[in-house]
């Protein structure tokens, strides 16, 4: 009796954990929905918050759980996960946010997620465990989420200059203040599909390892879907103000219009993954919208070398958070075991 309730009160604590990262999922990202509109003018910070944080609790009547199979099924075979996996994992995903959050770098908490896994996976049982298709769709939309976000952002921004090019400046402004609020709600939208399943996914991966639930069930307990999407929902509320200069103003100046291209491009990539169940980094979809629109104007309009800098932050959150997750696995394993 004591061991049953025991191993309860691992899985509580590691569900507690896991909605931990959650909340500093969105709170990390919060920058990604509210950048635009913020550095725009159209939203008061508080009142952008508010307005994201809403969109992504939405975001649960809208979409099908497909990012979260991916995660909780996809990623690692059956019957390797078990806690000591799970804690690795979630440690290696916290330690990544905390730091890039500290130093203002847009990282992806998606990706820092995915490392941890495939760190703690790693140093449990090899690289064999790992389930390549589910680890190569996940790696290449990396590359192809920043790309797509860049082709629909300067796309849009191309086909607004010539639908309203006879327009007054002054009324092409005034609209497009109003048309902002549309694309920044879609954004927080496709933010809170994709990125509160992620941890609903790691959740339902636990369970399922410790007997909560079942391999064969099609959906995670309902709780666990609710409990996430208002873990990130509330994590957006507070905001990674660190984050909102880089992303709004930094990486190239935005007024109205190229903020409601940024946010469509981004909103519509973010629609696409989710619909088709792979996990994919907001921060790498809406930077690649940023830049998109930003080189449309002029290649000098974007600070290449900023972005450059949030590059290298994406190419090392995968090893860097897997390195993190397999110490703690390590860890936990000695001390627990």
């Amino acid at each position: 009796m004591e061991t049953v309730q025991a191993a309860l009160w691992v899985v509580i604590l590691l569900v507690a954990l896991a909605l931990i990262f959650d909340f500093m999922n969105g709170f990390h990202d919060a920058a990604n929905s509210i950048a635009t509109v913020v550095s725009t003018g159209v939203l008061k910070p508080t009142q952008a918050v508010v307005f994201a944080a809403f969109f992504n609790f939405v975001a649960i009547f809208i979409f099908h759980l497909s990012v979260a199979a991916t995660v909780g099924k996809g990623i690692v075979q059956p019957g390797v996960v078990d806690t000591h996996v799970v804690f690795g994992a979630l440690v290696g995903a916290i330690t990544w946010n905390v730091i890039t959050w500290y130093y203002g770098i847009p990282s992806s908490s998606s990706h820092a997620l995915i490392g941890g896994i495939v760190g703690a996976v790693i140093a449990k049982s090899g690289a064999g465990s790992l389930v390549s298709t589910g680890i190569i769709k996940t790696v290449s939309f990396i590359f192809v989420s920043p790309i797509l976000g860049f082709l629909l952002g300067s796309l849009m921004m191309v086909l607004v200059a010539n639908i309203f090019r006879r327009s007054r400046p002054s009324k092409v402004d005034k609209w497009f203040r109003r048309l902002q609020l549309v694309s920044a709600g879609a954004y927080s939208l496709g933010h809170g599909g994709n990125d509160a399943q992620k941890t609903i996914g790691i959740i339902w991966m636990m369970l399922i390892a410790t007997g909560y639930a079942s391999s064969a069930d099609k959906a995670p307990p309902t709780w666990t879907v609710i409990a996430c999407y208002m873990a990130i929902g509330l994590g957006t509320m507070f905001g990674g103000w660190r984050i909102v200069k880089t992303m709004g103003q930094k990486i190239t100046k935005l007024k109205p219009v190229g903020g409601f291209c940024a946010e469509t491009g981004g909103a519509m990539t973010l629609f696409l993954a989710t619909a088709l169940g792979i996990p994919v980094s907001t921060t790498h979809t809406i930077t690649g919208a940023i830049v998109g629109v930003g080189s449309t104007q002029r290649a000098s309009a974007v600070r290449w070398g900023v972005a450059g800098n949030i590059v290298w932050a994406w190419v090392l959150t995968i090893p860097a958070s897997a390195f993190v997750a397999a110490i703690a696995y390590w860890v936990s394993f000695q001390v627990f075991v």
